[in-house]
């Protein structure tokens, strides 16, 4: 199935818009198919703000409607307590509170950026997504990450580049509860690293220490600056070490 063909069949619907390729690009194509389309962002204390402002600005260009839905997801124990399946119960809350939105709005269907690249078996949020009944046209459509950021680039859309990211939920162990001063530690670290030029990087929580991961690329640039990293992140955390088994 072609995308025209998907936003043929369904010409209404609501996007779950995360400010990412994926849900950006499924965006575009549903303006360029002729479909009405709303997009609605999930605004918790798991997205970091340059996520919203991406969100935004690709929804003014494309001149789209977008929604910003606060989302109390540390309120909910299975979430806080951060158990392995934390992101069932975390995209459940998400795609709910989307859902009674975009159907308060006249949206009944309900799409989603998954693409044909996502592993989906045994992914907790991807149970949840199934549960409500979310569609994910480019996984429907067979599009790959690495086709949908070529389609992006040729369409001139300016997250062709944009790094995967993960919630800030996902730099805490599995097991130790999240709280929003964790998450805050986390946002501003890694706002301080890509300061400095850095991308696609991570830091992790090991007990009060801060572990940042990097491409192996990006080394060198960690450590011409590790006088500044230090005085930084060690104002959230107890000590800052660095991964040398890079990201890839």
């Amino acid at each position: 199935m072609e995308l025209k063909e998907f936003f043929a069949e369904y010409p209404k619907a609501a996007v779950a818009f995360s400010g990412g390729v994926d849900s950006a690009y499924l965006l575009y194509c549903a303006r360029q198919c002729g479909a009405q389309v709303r997009a609605y962002y999930a605004r918790s204390a798991f997205q970091p703000e340059f996520e919203l402002r991406d969100a935004l600005r690709l929804a003014e260009q494309l001149e789209i409607p977008m929604e910003v839905l606060p989302v109390d997801v540390l309120s909910v124990k299975e979430i806080a307590d951060n158990p392995p399946d934390r992101c069932y119960f975390c995209k459940g809350r998400i795609f709910g509170a989307i859902r009674r939105a975009a159907e308060a709005d006249g949206f009944s269907v309900l799409l989603d950026g998954t693409n044909a690249s996502d592993e989906t078996q045994d992914r907790p949020g991807m149970r949840a997504a199934r549960e409500l009944a979310v569609l994910s046209p480019l996984r429907i459509c067979g599009l790959t990450k690495e086709e949908i950021r070529r389609r992006s680039r040729e369409a001139g859309l300016f997250t062709w580049d944009k790094p995967a990211y993960a919630c800030l939920a996902t730099r805490i162990p599995a097991g130790e509860a999240i709280t929003g001063e964790k998450l805050r530690a986390t946002e501003a670290a890694e706002n301080f690293l890509a300061s400095l030029g850095l991308r696609d990087f991570r830091v992790r929580r090991m007990g009060d220490a801060a572990k940042i991961q990097v491409r192996q690329d990006q080394l060198a640039l960690v450590l011409e600056n590790r006088e500044r990293i230090l005085a930084e992140l060690k104002r959230c955390y107890s000590a800052v070490v660095l991964d040398l088994e890079v990201r890839g």
